[in-house]
C-alpha cells in the first residue's frame, strides 16, 4: 500500500505541476485543435477537466491529512463520509458543466432513507461517483462501497476509501474472503446507512456478455435463459449481492439503472465529442426485504427479474433517442 501511494500520489503531483506550468500553452493548443476537428471543442472542455480533477485529488489528500490529524471515532468517520460527498459532488458538478450534461433522476424517494442495499448498473468510471452525488450528499445516507481494485490508482479513493468500511475486490479472482468482508459491510446498519455494489462486476459490451452466457452454460445454470434476453447489460453476479442480503434480511434492497454515462468509458469515447450536451437518466426503484426470497432458486429468479428491469430502461430509452 505504501509504494503504491508513494508511485500514485507523486505522480499525480507531477502530472498537477506540469499542467500548472503549461495552461495557458495547453488552452490554446486544445482551442486550435477544437477550430480544426470541429467537434465542440471537447478537447479544450477535457483539458480542463484533467486540470480540475488533479487539482481536486491534491485538495482531497490534504483535507484526508487534516481530518486524521484533528479528530478521532465517529466524528472522524463522518468527516471523511463528507469529504467523500464533496468530492465525488465537485468533480461531477464540474463534468456537468464543461460537458453541458443534463441530468434527470426518477424514483428519488427509494433512496431517501436506509438502511438499504444499493444494486446499480454499471456502465462506466463515472458509475463510481452516482452513489455519492444522488444518495449520501441529498439524503445523508453514509454508503460503503464494493470497488474493484483497479480504481486504487485513485489517490483520493485510496486514502479515504481505506479509512471508511469499504472493501476493493479483485474482479479476475474473488475469494470465500472477499465475499466475507462483502458480507460484513451490511452488518449493522443504521437508519442513515447503506451499501452499494455493482453487481455485473464490470462494463457491457458484446464479448463480455458472450463471456457470461458461455460460463452460465458450462455450469448448466438456470439462469441463462433469462440472462440471454438481457440486451444492454450483463448478467448479475449472485455472491456479492445474496451475501449482503443474508446478512442483513430486513434490509431493503434498492436498484439503479442509467442510460447515457456509456460515453465516459474510455478516454478515446470522451475525445469523440459525443458527451457533450447529452441527457443521463437514472432510475432507482426500492424493493421490501419482507418480498425478497430466502431460497436460492426463487432469489435467483427474483433478482433475474429485477435485472431485466434494469435492462428495460436502457432498451426503452436507447429506443427514443
Amino acid at each position: 500500500m505504501l509504494r503504491r501511494r508513494l508511485v500514485t500520489i507523486s505522480a499525480l503531483s507531477l502530472a498537477w505541476s506540469l499542467l500548472v506550468a503549461t495552461f495557458p500553452l495547453g488552452l490554446a493548443a486544445t482551442f486550435g485543435i477544437g477550430l480544426v476537428r470541429r467537434r465542440r471543442f471537447v478537447e479544450t472542455r477535457m483539458f480542463v477537466f484533467v486540470f480540475v480533477y488533479t487539482t481536486l485529488e491534491l485538495i482531497g489528500l490534504a483535507r484526508a491529512f487534516a481530518i486524521g490529524l484533528s479528530s478521532a471515532g465517529p466524528e472522524r468517520s463522518a468527516r471523511y463520509v463528507a469529504l467523500q460527498a464533496w468530492w465525488a459532488n465537485a468533480l461531477f458538478g464540474v463534468a456537468r458543466a464543461l460537458l453541458d450534461l443534463k441530468l434527470h433522476v426518477e424514483g428519488d424517494d427509494a433512496v431517501a432513507h436506509g438502511p438499504l442495499i444499493l444494486a446499480l448498473r454499471h456502465a462506466s468510471l463515472a458509475d463510481s461517483l452516482l452513489p455519492a452525488v444522488l444518495v449520501t450528499r441529498p439524503h445523508g445516507i453514509a454508503l460503503r462501497y464494493v470497488l474493484k481494485k483497479e480504481l486504487l490508482v485513485d489517490p483520493c479513493l485510496d486514502v479515504v476509501g481505506h479509512r471508511l468500511p469499504n472493501h476493493f475486490v479483485d474482479r479476475a479472482r474473488p475469494t470465500e474472503a472477499d465475499l466475507r468482508a462483502i458480507a460484513a459491510l451490511a452488518t449493522d446498519l443504521g437508519p442513515h446507512d447503506g451499501t452499494i455494489l455493482y453487481p455485473e462486476g464490470t462494463r457491457f459490451t458484446p464479448s463480455k456478455k458472450a463471456r457470461a452466457l458461455a460460463e452460465l452454460a458450462a455450469r448448466g445454470s438456470a439462469q441463462l435463459e433469462s440472462a440471454q434476453a438481457l440486451r444492454h447489460t450483463l448478467p448479475p453476479r449472485t455472491g456479492g449481492l445474496f451475501a449482503m442480503i443474508d446478512a442483513a434480511p430486513d434490509v431493503d434492497v434498492v436498484f439503479g439503472s442509467h442510460v447515457g454515462f456509456e460515453g465516459f468509458a474510455t478516454f478515446a469515447d470522451l475525445l469523440s465529442g459525443d458527451m457533450v450536451g447529452r441527457e443521463l437518466r437514472v432510475v432507482f426503484w426500492r424493493v421490501p426485504a419482507a418480498e425478497i426470497p430466502r431460497e436460492r432458486s426463487e432469489r435467483e429468479a427474483w433478482l433475474a427479474r429485477q435485472w431485466r428491469r434494469v435492462d428495460d430502461v436502457v432498451a426503452k430509452t436507447t429506443s427514443r433517442t
